[in-house]
């Protein structure tokens, strides 16, 4: 098994695509994306119209994720009700994410 890095991002649907794009190009080989819900700082959506959160998921190398967090930090983290973190993993098929 290969150890890699889990990066969980939560943020507001209307920046899933553009995110996943951003990922992409920034060295992840795919993502996850389900939608969520909850309540954190900003509390919790009162209606649909306010839209849903989404939660991306993708594994990478260490120096993927620390560009991908340096990215979210500069560009979304003072505009959008965002949240990202990092997590160790051990991977079997390797070659799917590196």
């Amino acid at each position: 098994m290969t150890p890699l890095k889990l990066v969980t991002i939560i943020a507001e649907d209307v920046l899933e695509d553009t995110l996943a794009k951003e990922i992409t190009a920034l060295g992840a080989k795919g993502y996850t994306v389900v939608t969520v819900r909850g309540k954190g700082e900003q509390g919790m959506r009162e209606n649909l119209w306010e839209g849903e959160n989404v939660k991306i998921e993708t594994i990478v190398s260490d120096e993927v994720a620390l560009k991908i967090l340096a990215h979210l930090q500069r560009k979304y983290f003072d505009k959008y009700a965002m949240v990202a973190y990092v997590t160790d993993v051990h991977v079997v098929r390797t070659q799917h994410f590196t």
